[in-house]
């Protein structure tokens, strides 16, 4: 879940779709003058079009590249580009369509006028625009908002649209589908060590940005448009750190006890790490584990500036590392955040449909099973094993977790709805958070979250019989109430 993990969900050797044509858009106008911000626009998209790496490092990439570009080119150019990177079979499709005319845009151009037609809208860009790069342009938008088959008018690959159709139904699946192709709310999680949502609330209002509480995560704040945050006061003394709704949501699942014995068993760059450690109170140990070492490098400035004291990253080689091994046993809470293809944050990622495949699903499904079984060595008995994904997939959900009990029957699975309850949560009604197994699963759109997974899953207690034999029970009474 943390998501398209970098270095395991990217499938091998896979080119994504690239741009058709002979006549690439090239570095400079003829004669030399300075590009314009479509051409600019078409360059990038070339440079996007293999999808060899996430288009968020590509872009991060591309603008230190060209450091003399202003905020305003830049926003242009980073959300026309996720405009093209959502449509990119969609505009294929049109660009096949209504063909090359001599004389006209190249096929680099054209596609990036549909991308800054649907980013920005097009009264914005028409005065940049030939008067055959008008009409050309206007027949495009009007075959956009009428291709055939859905799937195809939205952008998502056959696959995933089968997918999404056996578990929703064809009506929430077009409802899913018209979700992933807008952009994301943007949530920040107010840091309790530092401050308060209310003062968080005030401070943002101070800068400018307007902001509201979540009804449903009392720490969670949802920002009105996408703001630059990295340089406000605030961010920068650790009042506040941007996570989506649904990721601080499933911290809240994990639901860790002050004083507790935690792992973080995919840390990354430590987004639930932090979550955690605050919920914990700055209390007890939590161990934030990755076998990258460059994923736990990110989180050190975080965790510095969250004024959290009770993290110890750990970067461990694989399965049979010798800190996991003295380890086994000891943990109250082993959140596994798995690593995943990510295809519940589309809004986000949509660079994913198109570098995720059948085949890197069934990869990710190895690697889960094997992170859920050494993960599992950690618990103590009575401890819990939460296990998180951002994918829409059974495979990686519901059936993932089915097989691991199968694997393992001194585990049995608890209800996220009670265990979320116990910590003070109650999910809106209309979001159907609730899987019938009794896990948590959002939907991007009915809820304002990405795409989120959540099971809890509790070791069995052991006791001594008279003969001195053990037997497992279940651990229901024998727990007090959650600690606040």
């Amino acid at each position: 879940m943390t998501g398209p993990r970098r270095s395991g969900s990217q499938p091998k050797g896979r080119p994504g779709p690239r741009l058709s044509g002979r006549d690439s858009a090239s570095a400079k106008r003829r004669g030399g003058a300075p590009l314009s911000r479509l051409d600019r626009l078409a360059g990038l998209l070339v440079t996007v079009s293999g999808f060899s790496q996430p288009l968020d490092t590509l872009l991060s990439t591309f603008f230190r590249s060209h450091p003399s570009l202003g905020p305003r080119e830049r926003s242009f150019l980073a959300e026309a580009t996720y405009s093209a990177v959502r449509s990119w079979s969609a505009f294929d499709k049109i660009l096949g369509e209504t063909g090359f005319v001599s004389g006209g845009p190249s096929t680099d151009r054209r596609r990036a006028l549909m991308a800054a037609a649907v980013s920005s809208g097009y009264d914005r860009i028409v005065s940049e625009l030939s008067e055959g790069e008008r009409a050309w342009l206007t027949e495009c938008l009007r075959r956009r908002d009428s291709l055939e088959p859905a799937s195809a008018r939205l952008s998502v690959p056959q696959w995933i649209w089968s997918d999404w159709e056996d578990q929703l139904g064809l009506a929430e699946t077009l409802a899913l589908a018209q979700a992933m192709d807008r952009p994301a709310e943007l949530f920040v999680r107010a840091n309790v060590l530092k401050t308060t949502p209310e003062a968080l609330m005030s401070d943002l209002k101070e800068a400018g940005i307007r902001a509201r509480i979540s009804e449903t995560v009392p720490e969670c704040l949802e920002l009105e448009g996408k703001p630059p945050l990295s340089r406000l006061a605030p961010f920068v003394r650790g009042d506040f750190e941007v996570q989506d709704l649904g990721s601080q949501l499933l911290a809240r699942l994990a639901a860790p006890k002050r004083g507790g014995f935690v792992v973080d068993f995919c840390a990354g760059a430590g987004g639930k790490t932090l979550a955690l450690g605050a919920l914990m109170r700055n209390t007890g140990r939590l161990y934030a584990m990755d076998r990258s070492a460059a994923r736990l490098a990110r989180l050190k400035p975080r965790l510095a500036r969250s004024g959290l004291s009770n993290v110890w990253p750990i970067g461990i080689s694989g399965a049979r590392d010798e800190r996991l091994l003295r380890l086994s046993g000891k943990a109250d809470l082993v959140l596994v955040d798995a690593p995943c293809t990510g295809l519940g944050t589309l809004r986000r990622n949509p660079d994913l449909k198109w570098r995720q495949t059948p085949q890197s699903l069934s990869e990710m499904q190895t690697l889960q099973a094997s992170i859920m079984d050494s993960a599992a060595r950690l618990c103590a008995p009575g401890g819990r094993l939460v296990y998180a994904t951002c994918s829409t997939s059974p495979l990686e959900n519901e059936v993932q977790v089915n097989a691991f009990l199968g694997r393992h029957p001194d585990f049995e699975r608890l209800s996220a709805q009670s265990e979320l309850a116990r910590a003070g949560i109650e999910c809106p009604a209309s979001w159907r958070a609730f899987t019938p197994e009794g896990d948590l699963r959002l939907w991007p759109h009915r809820t304002p979250a990405d795409g989120f997974f959540g099971s809890v899953l509790r070791r069995k207690m052991l006791i001594r019989g008279k003969m001195g034999t053990e037997n497992e029970v279940t651990t229901h009474a024998l727990e007090g109430p959650l600690e606040e």
